[in-house]
């Protein structure tokens, strides 16, 4: 165990150094409190075994290995799994070429929590001293990136008019419409513009994720399963405020959106499908709402949060109970299965890892993954650059309410991006 005095400065200095190696995780909770979380930061580097897979049996695949390898092991789910799942499939462009599921057990392993380190790795002093002997050598130039999107603003209202439709008519209640925002031709440095991203918006569920030379840089507020011993946990957001511009009009946004029926709405359907998600894992009964309709204020939004628990029959393993609520309900709606398969009609790009889950496994038994949204997405080869975001729509959404929302949810982005805005598709 190591103790540092300027633990910021620590981790700055361990993201460069993880960024050089071709795989590296960096989780970071950016010191909220969390009565779940076990550190306040996960570095994982370098691969001493991996597994990669397709959606088709990437689940058993991902079972075999940890069943080999009872070891701390982090990596990714992508959305698409859905379709070994359930009754789905995916047709839509996929630009950024990540596997649907990758998850490795690392050479070096650091924990971080409060000023202590914690090094599982040999030769843990010679990599202490190296991380804090790093030079820190950074770029924080705005890229020069033209920002563009799949919908202008007229055909995401009229594709959302559409998606109402379907609510009229009763094939869904609620579902997650999403829209990709993206620049070619794209250059940047990633471990810079996460550093900016997890500047401007600091958030609970935070990773910067190397694959080779396809990024994850994530500033997630959302967990989307976790395991405690017997316990799972489960946090969908639905709902969304901006932030005021002093604390009289914050109250009020927060007031506001404590109060306001359609977020509530919103809310409460996607509590009830985690609910009916988690009772294939369940002991019976034991299924619960543990908070409904929680405000959380972050840097960019305040967020309406619900906290669903119960507790795991013995009987299921750890990647079945992840398995039987993928993907989560806050990014699909309800049905789930209609919902999935309507989106996949209705967006214009394939989700990929957006909307899927970053997370680790710990020897322990326990695990934690987060919700992959307000996330930049870059593959360094393609020099293609990603980002999207979604809006819950129900049956009173307002689709010009919707429309700006998602440039709510964007807005950290672009401004890490260096953009004020972007060029819609004409």
């Amino acid at each position: 165990m190591f103790h540092s005095d300027n633990i910021a400065l620590f981790k700055q200095k361990v993201l460069h150094w993880a960024a050089n190696f071709d795989v590296a995780c960096y989780l970071d909770s950016n010191n909220f409190a969390d009565r779940y979380s076990k550190f306040d930061a996960l570095i994982a580097v370098d691969v001493k075994a991996e597994v990669t897979a397709k959606a088709g049996d990437a689940f058993k695949a991902l079972a075999d290995f940890k069943s080999t390898h009872n070891e701390w092991m982090t990596g990714f789910l992508g959305y698409d799994l859905k379709n070994e799942i359930e009754d789905v499939n995916s047709a839509n462009d996929d630009h950024l070429h990540l596997p649907d599921l990758y998850f490795f057990v690392p050479k070096h392993l650091i924990v971080i929590k409060n000023n202590e380190v914690e090094i599982l790795a040999d030769g843990a002093d010679d990599i202490w001293n190296t991380i804090n002997a790093f030079k820190l050598n950074s770029d924080k130039s705005p890229s020069d990136l033209l920002i563009q999107t799949r919908f202008n603003r007229a055909e995401y209202i009229d594709a959302v008019n559409r998606v109402k439709a379907h609510i009229n008519r009763g094939d869904i209640y609620v579902t997650n419409f999403c829209q990709e925002f993206y620049a070619e031709v794209a250059s940047i440095n990633p471990v810079d513009i996460f550093e900016n991203l997890n500047r401007v918006s600091p958030n609970p569920f935070a990773c910067f994720f190397k694959y080779h030379q396809q990024y994850i840089l994530c500033a997630s507020p959302e967990r989307f399963l976790a395991k405690r011993e017997n316990k799972l946990i489960s946090q969908p957001i639905k709902g969304t405020a901006k932030r005021g511009a002093n604390a009289t009009d914050d109250n009020a946004n927060i007031q506001n959106l404590r109060s306001n029926s359609k977020e509530q709405q919103e809310n409460v359907m996607i509590v009830d499908l985690v609910r009916n998600d988690l009772t294939h894992s369940a002991i019976a009964g034991t299924v619960r709402v543990e908070e409904l309709f929680g405000i959380y204020s972050f840097k960019q939004v305040h967020q309406m949060i619900s906290t669903v628990v119960c507790e795991l029959d013995a009987h299921i393993p750890a990647v079945d109970a992840i398995r039987n609520t993928f993907p989560m309900g806050s990014m699909t709606g309800a049905p789930k299965i209609r919902a999935m398969q309507l989106m996949e009609e209705y967006e214009r790009t394939r989700r990929g890892i957006y909307s899927g889950a970053i997370g680790y496994f710990s020897p322990d038994g326990d695990f934690d993954f987060n919700v992959v949204i307000r996330s930049i997405l870059y593959n360094a080869v393609e020099k293609y650059l990603s980002f999207q975001a979604g809006s819950a729509i129900t049956y009173q959404a307002d689709a010009v309410f919707e429309y700006e929302e998602c440039l709510l949810k964007v807005k950290a982005i672009l401004e890490v991006l260096g953009q004020s805005q972007f060029s819609p598709q004409s």
